[in-house]
């Protein structure tokens, strides 16, 4: 199955309230799930997806980005006492605004709730919005906005609440 069909079975599937999609054509087999991982079984001899595909960006205004909540929180033994970092759930680009003349999601000294959103991960031109685990302030933005990020790299120093 090619990028292009991909992508509009995935719109297709965001557009409903189906939360389970299995396709299967020849040598191919394609499982998504909403609210939970995506599965991929692809055919011999073809690299396996690195992650979820997700169907569209904000930019365009027509579909909710998917969301990833920035789960992962490591205590620093650096870190002063009381500080939790939020560290990329994802390898990506960081951005801090929803668009390049937008306003940031947060400064420092913002204080956020659980579930809204700190800056956006792209992914192989997929916009994720991370969101905050809990509620707490923004004590220091670690990376600079456009800066590509890995897996468990510091994003966030916050204080939480």
């Amino acid at each position: 199955m090619d990028i292009k069909n991909l992508k509009a079975v995935i719109k297709m599937i965001t557009e409903t309230d189906i939360t389970e999609f299995e396709m299967e054509t020849e040598g191919e087999k394609l499982i998504i799930k909403r609210g939970t991982a995506s599965q991929y079984t692809v055919p011999s001899g073809m690299p396996a997806p690195a992650g979820p595909a997700f169907a569209d960006t904000p930019s365009t205004g027509h579909l909710a980005p998917p969301t990833i909540t920035a789960g992962v929180t490591v205590k620093e033994p650096d870190a002063e006492a009381g500080f939790e970092t939020i560290v990329s759930p994802i390898v990506g680009t960081f951005y801090r605004s929803p668009a390049p003349d937008s306003e940031s999601y947060v400064e420092i000294g913002s204080e956020v709730g659980k579930g809204q959103v700190l800056c956006i991960i792209e992914a192989m031109k997929l916009m994720n919005e991370i969101e905050a685990e809990f509620k707490c302030r923004i004590v220091k933005i670690l990376k600079e906005n456009a800066q590509p990020v890995e897996f468990g790299e510091p994003l966030f120093l916050v204080e939480p609440i």
